[in-house]
């Protein structure tokens, strides 16, 4: 009996000994992968973000030269998304940690707080770009709860604003890679420059009187604010759930008394109150707006923050009865030369 006894505990101890060294075997492969030896003999830097405009911005500017990360899967709703326990340990891997800020990623920031090395630093690129007085309050986003409408990237040039911020952080955490930062930031800043010239042409191309905007999610202050365009309404409440009735009720007249032709819905927030709003008032409901969902997939040359803003303000500018046609010359390509070394969740 003993014997038996002796002999089954060997094999197992034998077994967890061969699992053992295969774990270890196998956290040094992903370690060495994470931590390639670049060309001048620095380390890739080890990089994680949230939404994919966010991360689209650090991979135009890092590129080939830092391993990027991203956490907050597209078609999703940012404002409540709750990482996986599993991101801990990205966390803790992570030299640098890019958040939008302004109260977006609360539980990704709580986590990364939490698990980040003490050396590893977090970044708040909505915080750094706008000063506090500046911050927008609104419908979705009311002053009296103190958040912010954080969706500052829709303004392409606080999306630049991002882009510089990144650019100097990862120069002052890979000084060999200072020149390949800044070479990427000038491109990317020609490539925002000329959206936000043909933008300016669109929208002045849309009719006085259809300059209005009213979304389902709130997510297009910043942008209308700087092109000229009127947010009469948002339909999605604060706490992110449906508008009652009454509220129903009062957006019909609204819509009526504002005579727009059109009002958007979103990709990630699909809502029955949108369509009932549009065929009350007889316009047109356009339901794809695309907030942090970029278009395509990984590797298709829209798939970028630039790809993003170029969809929907073709999308919005027609709708509203403009002509977007120069849209079609903004660059959406990838910013530097090279294998990107991106991974969207």
């Amino acid at each position: 009996m003993l014997k038996t006894i002796f002999k089954y505990d060997h094999n197992i101890g034998l077994f967890l000994v061969i699992s053992l060294v295969a774990l270890f075997a196998g956290c040094q492969t992903e370690d060495a992968k994470d931590q390639l030896l670049l060309e001048d003999g620095s380390i890739k830097p080890r990089v994680i973000t949230t939404v994919s405009p966010i991360t689209s911005i650090v991979d135009a500017i890092g590129g080939e030269r830092i391993t990027l990360k991203g956490i907050v899967p597209e078609g999703v709703n940012s404002h409540t998304f709750d990482p996986a326990p599993s991101t801990a340990i990205a966390f803790s891997n992570a030299d640098i940690i890019f958040l939008n800020g302004l109260y977006l990623e609360e539980p990704a920031l709580d986590m990364a707080l939490k698990n980040k090395r003490e050396e590893s630093k977090i970044v708040l690129l909505g915080n750094r770009t706008l000063d506090k007085s500046k911050w927008v309050y609104d419908f979705s986003f009311p002053e009296e709860q103190g958040v912010p409408n954080p969706h500052l990237w829709t303004d392409p040039m606080l999306a630049l604003e991002y882009a510089l911020i990144v650019s100097a952080e990862l120069s002052a955490l890979d000084p060999l890679g200072e020149t390949y930062y800044q070479s990427n930031y000038k491109t990317f800043e020609a490539r925002i420059l000329n959206l936000d010239s043909e933008i300016k042409i669109a929208v002045l191309s849309i009719p006085t009187s259809n300059r209005k905007l009213l979304t389902y999610h709130d997510s297009f202050p910043y942008f209308a604010k700087r092109y000229g365009l009127t947010v009469i309404a948002a339909v999605q409440p604060s706490d992110f759930t449906e508008p009652s009735a009454r509220e129903v009720a009062q957006l019909i007249d609204q819509v009526r008394l504002e005579k727009v032709p059109a009002i958007f819905g979103s990709n990630v927030f699909p809502s029955p109150v949108m369509s009932q709003i549009a065929h009350e008032t007889q316009i047109s409901f356009i339901d794809n707006l695309r907030d942090d969902d970029l278009p395509g997939s990984h590797g298709d040359i829209g798939h970028s923050y630039l790809g993003l803003m170029v969809e929907n303000v073709r999308t919005i500018v027609v709708a509203l009865g403009g002509d977007a046609e120069g849209l079609q010359y903004v660059d959406t390509s990838p910013i530097f030369q090279g294998e990107s070394q991106v991974i969207y969740p």
